[in-house]
């Protein structure tokens, strides 16, 4: 990990499914409101990872039907795999941990013996995973069995069995727990512990996850019964441990406020954007707002006014230049006449606006360069495109946000590539 040069200010570790991810928002508001706060506050300083039971192939499906950010670390496979940054670079040094007496083929070898145990699919069967289903009268037996056999092989497995029906076979040191501090002794060893670490689940297995030395931990309201009676017989007196009275990626907003790790008021929960302005504003909170502003537009939820074009003026050069995706370069004039026409072209559908990957470099006196990923849901339809702006921020005060100079972007893998003739992505 050497996007950060020193320590995170903040480490977010969080589940996904019911816990950052919440499958009845149809929405997806929760987890909307914690994407722009995080690229608003907190993208340049601090660490995002997602720890996850899914397999690769079902975390990248669940991240093309809801808004997720992009993680700077990735735990999968509960626990088995840990992969860095946008191409999923894996870390050899877990896998090297995770080898310690475990032998794929002899797993396979010895449940080809029961009969009980169906292999699920191929996709969930992974270098240190073996995952089957099994009945749950029959479960206690063959677990029983299976770990004695194992054993007698000189193997040291864990075997994990959730839901009433799947059953994981995972070497002994693996787990969501074990990931994690497995990275904190990383980040330790160079230099580069986080100031504060933030947990985050709803279920039995994240459990392990509370259990690591001096991090915080918030259980979201929607926590299974399992995770509450964990708590309630091992961290119940434990103040760095709250049941959260918000649902999912809410209740993780909650506990940043409650621990007093950083801004907590998402910038989505401020509809005049000109009372949102932090202390220590940073150019990535000028990207998130200029965005909001855009979707609030075009979805009629602010009252249309000159006013706001007049503003949009005025936080631009006036020999500011805007690339479409297209290829098509706008000036400020040409953006202000399509806003015009845009606002309500969205009303009363599911049209949503977030930014992803916000990274800030200051070039020159005054000077930032931005480049971020920048996506739009309208219905069932979602296009994305790569946006680099330049800011500055001379002459004015940081309560008086930046000077847009130029923005430019181009669709994400063809996204997007219908015809478009407003200035937006």
């Amino acid at each position: 990990m050497d996007r950060l040069s020193s320590s995170a200010r903040v480490m977010i570790v969080s589940d996904l499914d019911h816990t950052m991810v919440d499958h009845h928002d149809s929405e997806n508001l929760s987890l909307l409101r914690f994407n722009a706060l995080w690229e608003a506050y907190y993208r340049h300083d601090s660490l995002l990872v997602f720890s996850t039971g899914r397999s690769p192939t079902l975390y990248k499906e669940l991240r093309k039907e809801k808004p997720m950010l992009t993680p700077d670390i990735t735990i999968m496979s509960v626990g088995t795999e840990i992969t860095y940054d946008t191409s999923m670079v894996p870390d050899e040094g877990w896998v090297e941990v995770l080898n310690q007496k475990w032998d794929r083929n002899i797993v396979m070898e010895e449940t080809s013996k029961f009969s009980e145990l169906k292999l699920q699919a191929e996709t969930e069967q992974r270098p240190h995973k073996v995952s089957f289903y099994v009945q749950k009268d029959k479960a206690q037996e063959v677990m029983k069995t299976l770990s004695d056999k194992l054993v007698k092989r000189g193997l040291d497995v864990k075997i994990i069995y959730s839901g009433g029906m799947d059953l994981d076979i995972l070497p002994q040191g693996a787990g969501k727990g074990q990931a994690l501090a497995y990275l904190h002794k990383k980040f330790k060893t160079e230099g580069k512990l986080p100031q504060n670490t933030l947990v985050c689940g709803d279920s039995g297995n994240d459990a392990e996850l509370f259990t690591i030395p001096e991090v915080h931990g918030v259980m979201v309201s929607n926590a299974q019964e399992e995770l509450l009676h964990w708590h309630a017989e091992n961290a119940k007196n434990n103040p760095k441990v709250i049941h959260a009275t918000e649902r999912c990626a809410s209740g993780i907003i909650q506990a940043i406020g409650h621990f007093n790790l950083g801004p907590s008021i998402s910038p989505r929960d401020v509809m005049d954007s000109s009372d949102s302005v932090p202390e220590n504003f940073e150019p990535g909170h000028d990207i998130v707002r200029f965005f909001l502003f855009l979707e609030r537009w075009r979805r009629a939820e602010m009252e249309y006014s000159e006013l706001y074009l007049a503003g949009l003026k005025a936080l631009s050069f006036p020999s500011s230049a805007f690339v479409h995706p297209s290829g098509i370069e706008q000036s400020i004039l040409d953006c202000t006449n399509a806003l015009r026409s845009s606002y309500g072209d969205e009303q009363g559908k599911q049209y949503r606006v977030w930014v992803d990957q916000v990274t800030t470099t200051e070039i020159g006196s005054n000077i930032w360069l931005l480049k971020f990923n920048k996506w739009e849901i309208s219905g069932d339809e979602r296009r994305g495109c790569i946006a680099t702006v330049l800011l500055s921020s001379k002459d004015l005060s940081p309560s008086e946000g930046f000077t847009w100079v130029h923005m430019h972007q181009t669709w994400v893998d063809g996204a997007g590539a219908k015809d478009h003739t407003d200035w937006v992505c």
